[in-house]
């Protein structure tokens, strides 16, 4: 168990949290830049001292301010992958990995570090340069190198943001292989809540310096507990005035014109929130087809293909996006400037806080 409290003043930010992660648990810190997500790395490492604050790994205490007790980062064995990787580009893969290894012989590190390459599928390049792998391959290097010196915790600053968007989906994938095998606690910093989805047990949104909502990234998604965790979900967020009706139903007049209807209650000022892929696409004036109540009559601004879906952004009172599939792309004759109208369930609209 790595455990974590602190509250510090970091020029005009605050921040105060407290924060616990289990033996073989990885919790993301997502949130946008400026939310104090890496000073929390700096703290646990040893980097950063709070003005008050505690950090604890298992049985040992690495800060405590109230009791003036503070371990120098190298005795904290910590693995730390940092954002660039931070590799020596003058020394081998194995070297590299070897760096980390205080206190074992000099005589067995090689074969130490070539074996940590060999379990990330990296003992073929253990005699090359960083400058010749590609970036998916520098990070199995960098994590080889963080888990040599058998860390007690992990931490992570933004591993994926170094790769290119071909090699990122699958780096991650591998990446997160490789925390389950790690069986320690990890903490990873990123903005790109896929990508906290993808490698993280829970996920702590943090904005200004504390945490605003946490859970796993299924429990975020379904119930953001206000409009900027919404949106850092990837949800569209409208914004609107709420009046109760008499048929349980919740009107929320959007600012900029049109109505919706939610099952969720709420009065007066409200964000409301659904997911692109619960938007279906229709031309306008066809007849209404299925359950959805909601119509918002819009200009389709750009269309993206995303895998397997396509992205369309559209101009309406407010800004929309919807993921519909390439088939409704082709018979709809989707693009830039074409109108259409959005269409979705009351269900799938969801009230929230500003």
């Amino acid at each position: 168990m790595l455990a974590l409290e602190a509250d510090t003043a970091l020029g005009g930010l605050r921040l105060e949290l407290t924060l616990e992660v289990a033996g073989g648990e990885c919790l993301a810190l997502a949130g946008p830049s400026g939310a104090g997500k890496t000073s929390v790395l700096r703290i646990v490492a040893g980097l950063l001292r709070p003005d008050s604050g505690r950090v604890r790994c298992g049985e040992e205490t690495w800060l405590d301010t109230e009791r003036k007790l503070d371990a120098a980062p190298e005795r904290r064995r910590l693995g730390y992958l940092f954002q660039d990787y931070a590799l020596f580009p003058n020394l081998s893969a194995w070297r590299n990995v070897a760096y980390g290894m205080a206190g074992v012989p000099r005589q067995q590190r090689r074969e130490r570090a070539t074996a940590l390459l060999e379990r990330f599928g990296m003992a073929a390049h253990a005699d090359s340069r960083p400058g010749t792998l590609s970036g998916g391959e520098r990070q199995r290097v960098a994590l080889a190198r963080a888990l040599a010196r058998a860390p007690r915790a992990l931490l992570l600053d933004e591993p994926l943001s170094a790769l290119d968007a071909r090699t990122r989906a699958h780096a991650g994938r591998e990446l997160a292989g490789l925390l389950a095998e790690a069986a320690v606690p990890a903490i990873l910093v990123t903005h790109d809540f896929e990508e906290a989805a993808l490698l993280a047990d829970r996920v702590a949104v943090m904005d200004a310096g504390r945490v605003v909502q946490i859970g796993t990234a299924a429990e975020l998604a379904a119930a953001p507990a206000s409009s900027f965790v919404a949106d850092l979900t990837g949800a569209v967020v409208l914004h609107g005035e709420a009046r109760p009706l008499s048929d349980g139903l919740t009107e929320v007049t959007l600012e900029g014109g049109g109505r919706l209807a939610s099952t969720d209650a709420g009065s007066g000022r409200v964000a409301v929130t659904v997911h692109p892929w619960e938007i279906s696409l229709e031309p306008p004036g066809a007849a209404r087809e299925g359950s959805a109540q909601n119509r918002l009559a819009a200009t389709v601004a750009s269309v993206t293909p995303v895998g397997n879906r396509v992205r369309v952004a559209l101009l309406a009172p407010q800004p929309i996006v919807a993921e519909v599939t390439g088939a409704a792309v082709t018979s709809l004759h989707l693009g830039a400037g074409a109108e259409v109208v959005a269409a979705f369930k009351a269900t799938a609209t969801r009230i929230v806080d500003v």
